[in-house]
């Protein structure tokens, strides 16, 4: 088991910027690691481990252009956090799973490890910046940099981190820095204290049209299809929220707590919704 309790120093092999995807230094292993079966989401079922039937020779995607339109939304929505080109030019020196077949469960159990990993990461990254207090900031510090080692050895080191235990760890500090950021908005007092607003709410199609939501807890919240439209989320806590299809026009999203490309792939918004400043306006959004 990797321990999560570490004195050396952070380092700066992980920022943000390398926990975006690289697809062009990728082999295509979201598209071949993990399956999916028929929904509103995909057009048709993949075993996990194969190739998706649109997936072309050079590891690009034949209908990249028009995925949602063609039935494969749940794409667009997915993001490996910067997982699969490490994996892909680190673990395996840049050799695909297409020119050396027998590497290929090996691969694709990394891109799986590693992803889980990378997406700690992020949220990490976030919690060290947000944080009023430093011990937890450090705390924050030895998390990244324990999942650091894993990611920067060898393939034996990374399958053999156990990676529960660290994501509970990671839990506890990004609970931790929620409840400081989102106490400096209670201060204030305002209207979304409603019993309504909670971790794990069933809020689908809920209507908070301009609503000042700042510092509410509705981390797990379903939120599907709900109306958000011009609403205010500073300080709103959305780890792990199902923004599938709301209404994000004109809210303000740029200092919401722990969101995600996904998240904001799989909503509805335009060039009036604000976004965190390392985060993307959805291409879809432009069309909107």
């Amino acid at each position: 088991m990797t321990s999560a309790n570490t004195s050396d120093p952070i380092s700066s092999a992980f920022d943000r910027q390398s926990l975006r995807p690289d697809c062009g230094n990728c082999f295509a292993l979201c598209c071949t690691a993990f399956g999916f079966s028929r929904s509103a989401d995909f057009a048709l079922d993949k075993p996990a481990g194969t190739p998706c039937q649109n997936l072309d020779q050079d590891f690009s995607c034949t209908i990249h252009d028009s995925l949602r339109p063609r039935g494969f939304r749940g794409c667009t929505a997915f993001d490996c956090f910067g997982a699969g080109q490490n994996v892909s030019q680190q673990f395996f020196a840049g050799k695909s799973w297409l020119a050396e077949p027998d590497t290929k469960d090996d691969m694709f159990a990394a891109f799986k490890a590693a992803r889980q990993l990378h997406e700690m990461l992020w949220y990490l990254v976030e919690a060290g910046r947000r944080t009023f207090d430093p011990e937890i900031a450090g705390q924050a510090e030895r998390l990244r940099n324990t999942i650091e080692q894993a990611l920067g050895g060898d393939l034996t080191k990374l399958l053999s981190t156990d990676a529960q235990d660290l994501h509970s760890h990671v839990r506890c500090i990004l609970m931790e820095v929620s409840e400081e950021v989102r106490a400096s908005y209670f201060a204030a007092g305002g209207e979304h204290l409603d019993a309504a607003l909670k971790p794990g709410a069933d809020l689908m199609s809920r209507n908070f049209r301009s609503r000042r939501l700042c510092g509410a807890d509705l981390r797990g919240a379903y939120l599907i299809a709900a109306d958000l439209r011009g609403s205010d989320l500073s300080g709103v806590d959305l780890l792990g929220a199902d923004l599938r299809d709301a209404r994000l026009e004109g809210a303000d999203l740029s200092s919401a707590l722990y969101l995600t490309q996904p998240q904001l792939n799989a909503a509805h918004g335009n060039q009036a919704t604000r976004v965190p400043a390392d985060l993307d306006v959805p291409s879809h959004w432009h069309n909107g």
